[in-house]
């Protein structure tokens, strides 16, 4: 069989040969190249990657099975269900749902994975290219990966590592909000109104006392 490469750059795991060479007919693999020669992609959680995942309410997760059909399942639950367990590893409880198993199945053949996520209020996304495997015999850990509070049954836990990863520019993303914080904003405007309706009442009240 033949033997693939070791990659030399973290962004390898996306930029193969057939990749960098269509860079290279269509003009960006020079640039590449230079980001490759400042250390690449970070291959790290860092504090602000923290941070970022922390806060999101959804992400998409991408498996393929032996026949490299691809497939992509959105994960969600409240700020805080994705969780960074070290440096390298994100975990989450995951529900019970349809009973289709295709995330698992093909985790189980191929343990490549990609975590996408799509942040439309501040107009952000991030890529995050690893491994993934679920775990479904540690109570322990699926309890303590289980968002509290959160009306949903925990039927195993995912464990992600990350190899690397990169954000993309906002161009095109459409920006959406929401709508508990439309609703706080909503909430403010309208007691912001009725605090001015009271104050007209009250001048009209004070100019009829004068008359």
């Amino acid at each position: 069989m033949p033997r693939h490469k070791a990659a030399i750059h973290t962004s390898d795991v996306a930029f193969s040969p057939t990749v960098k060479a269509i860079q290279s007919r269509k003009g960006s693999r020079a640039a590449y190249a230079k980001m490759e020669a400042r250390g690449s992609w970070p291959s790290t959680i860092t504090d602000e990657l923290a941070a970022f995942i922390k806060a999101q309410t959804s992400v998409y997760l991408a498996t393929v099975n032996t026949s490299g059909q691809p497939y992509i399942q959105h994960r969600g639950g409240p700020p805080g269900f994705l969780r960074v367990l070290d440096g390298k590893t994100i975990g989450f409880a995951d529900f019970a749902g349809n009973r289709q198993y295709i995330t698992s199945g093909n985790l189980s053949d191929n343990p490549k994975a990609h975590l996408f996520f799509m942040d439309y209020t501040n107009l952000r996304r991030v890529k995050i290219w690893g491994t993934a495997c679920v775990v479904e015999d540690d109570a322990n850990l699926i309890d303590t990966l289980m968002p509290k509070e959160y009306e949903a049954r925990p039927e195993q836990a995912l464990l992600f590592t990350v190899v690397a990863w990169d954000t993309n520019c906002p161009q095109h993303i459409p920006r959406r909000f929401d709508a508990a914080d439309i609703a706080m904003v909503v909430a403010a405007r309208d007691d912001r109104i009725a605090e001015l309706e009271s104050e007209i009442r009250r001048f009209k009240n004070e100019d009829a006392l004068d008359v």
